[in-house]
């Protein structure tokens, strides 16, 4: 469970030590003076923060102990120290309520989580290691810790034309992203397979979205759209294809380089498409053996210091660091980065890619790749 017991386990010794110091308080002061109130605050203190038979024990601690001190400074006699008992009993149970209540908070909580994994598994499974000449890693941080899931998503699939990638963002957080998400993901594993342009390809998913948004309240639907990034590597590994809707931009990792590959021309992101009649091309850029895509959403590109600093990962020297570099210790090294540079939690969900292709590309020379080649196809 995720307690405070589990989160601050070093609080335990607080509800003994306030009873402890209660005793020592109403041992060295005049019998006028009582510390009763300390021990019924421990007692309550202890329902929050111990398990069940610990908030039970330190009550039947605090009872006797009351007990007993109130006899030895002779108040036992009067209706003043039984007042105090029964303040001390209260409090247990109190303390005992507060604790049955946070358990069955807890399990609610539990149960949540989950299912919000279930939907998490069903949305953006992990893909596999490796789809056809194409070894692959994938990470996923929603910023909605509770929901496990966001408005990132994730797609890789082997068609006829290729292996290709989805990456995208959706408008908004947590589950009410989902739907769309869900959406956005289901069209590009059907449509991925049919359509050979991935410039084509990205119309039929605002297409799809289109449909989706119909079944959405006016008002979200006028504010929804999606950035997404479609990329398609050949089966030969020889080139990747490049169509950005208004996704951060992908980097390629070489030779211990990281280069940013900017849109050569910058198109809008999915469902804002009907703003401008004509569809950028997509962008090409040569594979070299060794070489790693990384793609990335904006709770990466976004992510800030406390200072309002943003994080460039084409900056970023830890990312193409060591030897051999895969995708596994890039996005390693870009998670640890991120959670260096913001110092704290995130705002935004974070999704990440890494491919590399498995079969040669074009050849090297000298011991050396030459520089990315791009252009529009």
């Amino acid at each position: 469970m995720d307690r405070l017991t589990a989160r601050r386990p070093s609080w335990r010794w607080a509800p003994p030590a306030l009873i402890a110091v209660a005793a020592c308080i109403d041992v060295t002061t005049p019998a006028v003076y009582t510390a009763a109130p300390l021990v019924a605050a421990a007692c309550v203190l202890a329902g929050t923060m111990l398990s069940l038979r610990g908030a039970v024990g330190t009550g039947v601690l605090a009872l006797v102990l009351t007990v007993l001190l109130e006899w030895d400074s002779g108040r036992l006699a009067d209706a003043l120290g039984w007042t105090e008992v029964v303040n001390v009993v209260l409090a247990v149970a109190l303390g005992v309520d507060v604790n049955l209540m946070l358990e069955h908070r807890d399990r609610r909580v539990a149960a949540a989580r989950s299912v919000a994994a279930a939907m998490q598994r069903a949305v953006l499974p992990a893909p596999p290691r490796e789809i056809g000449p194409v070894r692959v890693a994938a990470r996923y941080e929603a910023a909605d810790a509770e929901a496990r899931i966001g408005g990132d998503a994730y797609a890789i699939q082997d068609t006829p034309y290729g292996v290709r990638v989805l990456i995208g963002d959706v408008r908004g957080k947590g589950v009410e992203a989902v739907s769309t998400t869900a959406t956005l993901i289901g069209a590009f594993r059907e449509a991925a397979h049919y359509v050979p342009d991935i410039g084509e390809l990205a119309v039929r998913l605002e297409d799809s979205l289109e449909r989706d948004s119909v079944q959405h309240d006016d008002d979200r639907r006028t504010e929804e759209f999606t950035t997404a990034l479609l990329a398609e590597i050949d089966h030969g590994c020889r080139s990747l294809r490049v169509v950005n809707r208004g996704h951060p931009e992908p980097y390629l990792i070489r030779d211990g380089r990281i280069t940013a590959l900017p849109p050569t021309a910058p198109d809008l992101p999915l469902g804002m498409g009907h703003l401008s009649g004509v569809r950028a091309r997509p962008d090409v850029v040569t594979l070299c053996p060794g070489d790693v895509v990384l793609f990335v959403t904006d709770g990466v590109t976004e992510a800030r210091t406390p200072d309002g600093v943003f994080y460039d990962p084409g900056s970023d020297p830890r990312l193409a660091a060591g030897e051999p570099v895969t995708p596994d210790t890039v996005l390693a090294a870009l998670e640890d980065a991120v959670h260096r540079w913001t110092g704290g939690p995130r705002d935004d969900d974070m999704a990440t890619l890494a491919l590399t292709p498995r079969c040669p590309g074009p050849s090297a020379r000298d011991g050396r790749a030459d520089p990315p080649v791009r252009g529009n196809s």
